[in-house]
């Protein structure tokens, strides 16, 4: 079977990089119009050990910043400085992030403006620059949030594996539909109940359980292999929606950082639910399409171990990951 293969190769991409879990985030450049033409700003660059990963902002012309105060917190280190734009503000004008373009780390940039509206961007190495559009539409906005939904899960790689977990065991077809409807539905509730405020909860016991919850996983695919049927294979819609209840929180984390515009806050969160939908389930025709040809490539008998594969290799990562998240916290 073609799954082994795929399960080796996430487990290499997952021990190669850690910071690839989904609790690493981007850089993060928050900007906020407190006056015309003037900005606060916070620029949170991630660290590596004692290093501090050597991002530096080119600002529109006639725009200068002045640092008010340099932090660390864990895994971060944080300036907050004041941007005078002669007036003029930064609309129309381009932020760009120099040195992006010789790494493979991204920069969230967000712009809030004086009427509560926010312009949010994803910067890569390929495209390191961004120009400042100014208040849009709500067009615009579900667009924005849309693409960044649909970014965040394809970047969460732990995400991904659950997924992937719950694919093995549940296989194609109409149970695999109602299994990630319901992981869908449960991730959607405590996503939209954490970034408005009603549910909180430290973020650091949020990821260590949620790779806790890939072991429990793992488990279930062993034991579906030695025959013996565990609560995922007899009610996988009911182990999707317990565990998206948590990986919601997860998911909550990074939109409380991202932030929502204050004008269209239902409008972002939706389009923000159904980017992650749409990753998920291209995610999933991806891995389906992959097993479908692998079954037609290996049609012989494999060795009996190999089944193991899979199973084995997604536990190994996840036990990974929370040992690693919880000596981190």
């Amino acid at each position: 079977m073609m799954r082994w293969l795929i399960l080796a190769i996430f487990a290499i991409f997952s021990l190669a990089h850690p910071l690839a879990a989904h609790e690493s985030r981007p850089a993060f450049l928050d900007i906020r119009e407190i006056a015309p033409g003037q900005y606060g700003v916070v620029w949170k660059r991630p660290m590596r050990g004692e290093y501090v990963i050597g991002f530096t902002v080119g600002w529109p012309e006639g725009c200068a910043p002045t640092v008010e105060s340099e932090s660390q917190v864990p895994g971060a280190s944080i300036s907050r400085m004041l941007l005078n734009c002669d007036g003029t503000g930064l609309v129309g004008g381009t932020i760009m992030i120099d040195r992006l373009p010789e790494t493979s780390a991204e920069v969230l940039v967000r712009v809030g403006f004086a009427d509560g509206t926010n312009q949010t961007q994803l910067l890569r190495p390929a495209s390191p620059s961004m120009i400042v559009a100014g208040p849009r539409g709500a067009l615009a906005v579900a667009a924005e949030y849309l693409l960044l939904g649909f970014d965040h899960i394809l970047a969460g790689i732990d995400h991904l594996v659950f997924v992937l977990g719950l694919t093995l065991i549940v296989g194609a077809g109409w149970r695999l539909v109602k299994t990630i409807t319901a992981f869908t539905v449960a991730h959607s509730i405590t996503l939209a109940l954490s970034t408005l405020g009603h549910v909180r909860v430290s973020q650091a016991p949020v990821e260590a359980v949620i790779a806790l919850s890939i072991v429990f996983l793992a488990r279930e695919l062993v034991l579906l292999r030695q025959g013996q049927p565990g609560l995922t294979s007899r009610m996988p819609w009911l182990v999707a929606f317990i565990f998206g209840l948590l990986h919601g929180l997860g998911f909550a984390g990074a939109l409380r950082e991202i932030g929502l515009p204050h004008g269209d806050i239902p409008l972002a969160l939706l389009a923000f639910n159904l980017g992650v939908e749409a990753g998920q389930l291209a995610f999933v025709g991806v891995v389906l399409m992959l097993l479908a040809i692998g079954r037609r490539v290996c049609s012989g008998k494999l060795p009996n171990w190999l089944e193991y594969v899979p199973a084995y290799a997604i536990g190994t990562v996840a036990a990974f990951w929370t040992l690693e998240r919880i000596l981190g916290a």
